[in-house]
């Protein structure tokens, strides 16, 4: 097997296409590579002579032979892993093959071998498996005491801790080293992240006390109105109101006028401190704000001066706003903070106010937002008739340090990776690689990964280095085609869909969100079968979400579905594919229409909110960047109308 200087000198030379390696043929690897490497994952390991004179120099060549040990350990011959590890134990594939064989050996009893890797590698890093499989190892050799100053850490999370902690904890049990005192603390960890069948399970162990207590905590998550029903004040106390205070925040997030009702009955039976007084009333009139109740202004006004946050003077801006109460928007804009008055955000509604209010110093205030590149700023060029100051300016190559950085091992493994549909992996040792780099380093690094097409890498790059003036990198165009040509079956705008794309993954294939949501449009698995099989398309589960072309087109088609749901309004459109429909739904004004920015400032949840506003300003700079021409970002923001009004049949 070649070393690991060679395969990596031959594989620079095939990226530079230089006179020593003229006959290699880079798509060739990386086409074996990728056949290759689904079935080493598999266990198999079947390489034809073409293949093996093709990989043994390829780059990629060590992250192949990886997959394969780590899918064979079990027969895995000692000596070939040991010698993998020797040769490339630097490399990410050489680190997860050494976590899985240490899990090998602990597992088959091999507890030499296993406490001698575990010493050397991991001893220090906090991984709660090893950690716990040392433990129990050591715990044939030594007593529990020993062990306790080392496992009482692992006991005390207020989660489940993972399986292989349990004979340590058995062990200390038996011993009578997990006392009342461990129990109890646990529990209130448990308590405290809401872990209700860990902190059940450890109350058995405490008292009777503790056990009514983990019932109480049920019900206040489980059915928190029913609990506020049944408060009792002859349970007063700090742990009682701690219970009602939680209760009451969790019928606020679904009924904030339920949860402002009880609040409004409790606080006067209960004997809250002066926090808890000002956190629930605060708390219970936001949530009466952001659902847009009738009452949500006037008990704004009305809390307490320890209640009021930026928070509170945010929404009775926005409150005001909905309900143009002009005079009472331009007082408390008036009340923010020095940072937030100096925000784009509340000078244009500054603008906006007295504009309203016939100030004509309201123009000035647009003069000076119009000049930037972003929602406020186009708005604000909107509102005088202004020209969109986009900024385009490229970032300066730097040939001879492009060439420096696309010659080094780990952005050229990061880049192969890449193109080989390895993106996970590929992120992870690019963003490795560029933190070694200083700031002009990292510049060229974003100029590099655009020039490769690999644009999450790029716009992230530029972006952490404050270059935000290269809209071509900054806003790509990625799969131009297949945008084009889908959004049009779609009945939408290419650029809108660019802008959805961006904002939802950087144009990541692979991206999976905390949520579910797969791909370039992140779309979650049941919409993406439910798009699929409306317009006939195939579907294989997230084989097909990952392919960008299925991704684009079920993404494209479900965001014309909501445009056409919504009555080609796509502010709400945007909104709901964040969002969801339904809860677009119900935040449409009831009686009267109302101007599409108001709606979006007064969005109850701050991530939609912001969603619509990024996708908005990407799908202007979007369109100017296909077509060359401005588009007003007004003309695509119809006033809202209201429920009875606004909703499609469908």
């Amino acid at each position: 097997m070649p070393g690991l200087i060679t395969r990596i000198a031959c594989a620079l030379c095939l990226l530079w296409s230089s006179a020593a390696c003229a006959g290699a043929d880079l798509d060739a690897q990386r086409e074996a590579f990728r056949e290759r490497y689904a079935e080493a994952e598999l266990g198999i390991w079947q390489l034809s002579a073409k293949d093996t004179k093709l990989l043994a120099d390829y780059v990629l060549w060590p992250d192949l032979r990886a997959a394969y040990l780590r899918a064979t350990l079990r027969s895995a011959d000692d000596a070939a892993i040991r010698d993998f590890l020797q040769t490339y134990g630097m490399l990410k594939p050489a680190r997860e093959l050494r976590y899985q064989y240490a899990l090998h050996l602990a597992r088959n009893n091999r507890q030499p071998d296993f406490l001698a890797l575990y010493q050397q590698y991991y001893a220090d890093l906090g991984i709660a498996r090893l950690d716990c499989m040392a433990l129990a190892t050591e715990l044939a050799t030594t007593s529990p005491e020993a062990i306790l100053p080392r496992a009482r850490p692992l006991w005390l999370v207020g989660k489940n801790q993972v399986s292989d902690c349990d004979p340590v904890f058995k062990s200390l049990q038996k011993a009578g080293l997990l006392d009342e005192t461990l129990y109890a603390k646990r529990y209130s960890l448990a308590i405290e992240n809401r872990q209700l069948p860990i902190a059940r399970y450890l109350s058995r162990s405490l008292s009777a006390e503790h056990q009514l207590d983990a019932q109480r905590w049920t019900e206040v998550y489980g059915a928190p109105a029913r609990f506020l029903d049944n408060a009792k004040p002859s349970l007063d106390s700090p742990a009682y109101r701690q219970k009602l205070r939680a209760a009451i925040e969790q019928v606020a997030y679904n009924e904030p006028q339920t949860a402002f009702d009880f609040w409004q009955s409790l606080s006067t039976k209960f004997k809250f401190d002066a926090n808890d007084r000002a956190a629930l009333a605060r708390h219970t009139v936001l949530w009466l704000a952001r659902y847009h109740q009738a009452n949500a202004y006037a008990e704004l006004t009305r809390l307490a001066d320890a209640a009021v946050d930026d928070e509170v003077r945010h929404w009775r801006i926005r409150t005001a706003l909905r309900e143009h109460q002009w005079r009472n928007a331009l007082q408390h804009l008036g009340e923010l903070s020095e940072t937030d008055k100096a925000s784009e955000q509340w000078q244009y509604w500054l603008a906006v106010t007295r504009q309203q209010l016939g100030d004509a110093t309201a123009r000035s205030l647009f003069v000076a937002l119009s000049g930037e590149r972003s929602y406020y700023g186009f708005l604000a060029a909107d509102a005088i008739g202004a020209e969109y100051n986009f900024s385009h300016a490229d970032l300066p190559a730097d040939e001879a340090v492009l060439e420096n950085l696309a010659q080094q091992t780990a952005f050229v493994r990061a880049r192969e990776l890449f193109m080989t549909g390895l993106e996970g992996r590929g992120r992870s040792e690019w963003d490795a690689a560029v933190r070694t780099l200083n700031a002009d380093e990292q510049v060229q690094a974003a100029i590099l990964a655009h020039r490769w097409g690999w644009h999450s890498r790029a716009i992230a790059t530029a972006a952490n280095n404050g270059r935000y003036d290269d809209l071509g990198i900054r806003y790509p165009l990625p799969y131009a085609e297949t945008f084009t040509e889908y959004a049009g079956a779609a009945n939408i705008r290419p650029s809108w869909a660019y802008g959805v794309a961006r904002s939802e993954s950087l144009f990541m294939r692979d991206i999976r969100s905390p949520a579910g949501a797969i791909g370039v449009m992140q779309l979650m698995p049941s919409t993406g079968k439910t798009t699929a099989r409306e317009i006939n398309h195939p579907y294989d589960g997230q084989i097909t979400l990952i392919d960008p072309g299925s991704n684009i087109r079920l993404g494209t088609w479900y965001l014309g579905r909501m445009q056409a749901r919504f009555y080609d309004n796509p502010v709400l459109a945007t909104a709901a594919y964040n969002a969801g429909p339904l809860r677009v739904d119900a935040w449409l004004p009831q009686h009267s229409a109302l101007n599409a920015s108001i709606w979006i400032e007064t969005i109850p949840y701050s991530e939609t909110r912001n969603y619509v506003r990024k996708v908005l300003t990407a799908d202007t700079i979007f369109n100017w960047r296909l077509s060359g021409k401005i588009e007003r970002l007004s003309v695509r923001m119809p006033d809202v109308q209201p429920v009875n009004r606004g909703l499609a049949a469908n």
